[in-house]
């Protein structure tokens, strides 16, 4: 960490927990520019679905990494840091303080443990990891399992984007990602950050997760969705959560109705492996643990007046 500069602030969390208003107190009153730390919000054509913030909200703090991709890229983790970095660089270049937020687990690390220096994957290993993923979980996870049983290991319950990346690496280097991972160094050294956890009621963040979803579909998500229609539907972006079921029901395959509750089922599904995430991988941050937006500012600022973020 460099002598004068204070720790960058992450702040991380499950879906529809709070994390951009949190954000925005903490950027307006550390003095602050914004740093998007999701995957589906660096997509321009889905900001609705990937609820990523909009023009009023983010007022006049600025925001990176929002929007920033077509969907027919794949935005991947080294890139999402690369682009991080340099942007820390920037933002302290300017007397201020770089707030990383979102709930992409896998981008959080590859700041503060580090991301492997690994060759692109070759369009077969990712058609190999497509047809995988198709004949389900299992087969998935056992390919991952040849290809590297310890990283297999780490990757816990249904965690489909790291069992793909293990495969698609093993079949296109021939080598286990561990091998490449054994060699990382953080981009963020300890001292240099402080982490900040949301981590609400699960049920309330549940129902929650439900009245967004709702609030989306009047707000124009089935209109991102349509204009989608004609896209292969293999690209990360279309694999948003909830998007393929509400494309599902535009190709005539099942109701409104069907579409919609299992859209909020999977968005459910979603928080709560970022639970386990965020509880698992980043232990030592402070957590924050309402909902309500008054009182989490309220517990952000006493977390600012103590020594964690100063």
């Amino acid at each position: 960490m460099s002598g004068h500069a204070r720790p960058v602030l992450l702040v991380g969390g499950p879906t529809a927990s709070g994390k951009t208003a949190l954000a925005l107190t903490a950027a307006r009153e550390l003095g602050g520019e914004i740093i998007n730390a999701d995957s589906m919000q660096i997509y321009r054509e889905i900001p609705i679905l990937s609820a990523q913030p909009s023009v009023d909200e983010r007022g006049d703090i600025p925001h990176h990494l929002f929007g920033v991709l077509p969907v027919e890229d794949a935005g991947s983790t080294g890139w999402w840091s690369r682009e991080t970095v340099r942007l820390i660089t920037d933002i302290r270049g300017r007397g201020r303080i770089p707030v990383i937020v979102g709930g992409t687990g896998l981008y959080f690390s590859a700041l503060t443990d580090g991301i492997a220096d690994i060759p692109e994957t070759t369009s077969e290993a990712r058609a190999e990891a497509d047809r995988l993923e198709e004949a389900g979980m299992d087969v998935l996870r056992a390919a991952a399992e040849r290809y590297d049983p310890d990283a297999a290991a780490r990757a816990k319950g249904d965690d489909r984007a790291r069992l793909r990346r293990i495969v698609e690496v093993g079949v296109s280097t021939g080598r286990a990602i561990s091998e490449f991972q054994a060699d990382t160094r953080p981009a963020l050294p300890p001292g240099d950050w402080t982490g900040i956890v949301i981590e609400p009621d699960r049920e309330a963040l549940y129902a929650r997760i439900d009245a967004r979803f709702e609030a989306m579909l009047s707000d124009g998500a089935w209109e991102e969705a349509k204009a989608l229609q004609g896209h292969n539907r293999r690209l990360p972006a279309l694999k948003a959560v909830g998007l393929p079921w509400l494309l599902a029901h535009l190709d005539g395959e099942i109701d409104a109705d069907t579409a919609i509750a299992h859209a909020k089922r999977d968005s459910r599904r979603y928080a709560k492996r970022q639970y386990t995430w965020f509880r698992n991988q980043c232990s030592n941050w402070s957590r924050i643990r309402t909902l309500d937006v008054r009182k989490a500012e309220a517990e952000f600022r006493a977390l600012n007046r103590g020594p964690n973020l100063n």
